[in-house]
């Protein structure tokens, strides 16, 4: 299961940050340089020569910040039995609202690998009401994946890009 989170980057609140990276036992220096660098900094818009008031944001992360909100989940199910991968799946959408992070559904997907001889079609996971679609590939971290775990996807992709570069 590929997660995308809406707003990921506009969503981090220092203080939350903060105090998980102190639970964590992260060098003290460190957490406080990075709860004051995503706090208390201005924004503004400029349009030609016309510039708005500064505003003072203490949350989100600045653009162009190394920040990923790429997560996946991958679940082994043997025997058609798939209520580790569910719990887990739900534990972890629960964990996101916890955390003030919500999960565009309509962006996530679920690829399934399966290489037994007779396949049926594995029901979809319900996130919020709504049926995360199943895929036969999917690009991460750069990568066409593809549910034959063949290269062929990738090797497809990494080639028409190349070619509409040339």
């Amino acid at each position: 299961m590929f997660f995308d989170f809406s707003s990921a980057f506009n969503t981090i609140q220092p203080r939350v940050l903060r105090a998980k990276l102190e639970k964590m036992q992260m060098d003290a220096p460190l957490v406080s340089w990075i709860e004051d660098d995503l706090t208390g900094r201005p924004q503004f818009v400029r349009l030609r020569s016309c510039v708005s008031d500064p505003l003072m944001s203490n949350t989100g992360a600045p653009q162009g910040t190394k920040y990923s909100d790429d997560t996946v989940i991958v679940g082994c199910v043997e025997n058609g039995q798939e209520d580790e991968y569910r719990d887990l799946v739900e534990s972890f959408v629960r964990w996101s609202r916890e955390n003030l992070l919500q999960l565009n559904v309509t962006k996530t997907k679920e690829m399934v690998v399966d290489f037994r001889k007779s396949k049926s079609p594995p029901s979809p996971v319900c996130i919020s009401g709504k049926d995360v679609e199943i895929v036969p590939s999917y690009r991460f971290l750069g990568v066409q994946l593809d549910n034959k775990l063949e290269w062929s996807t990738n090797t497809d992709a990494v080639y028409k890009k190349a070619m509409s570069r040339l």
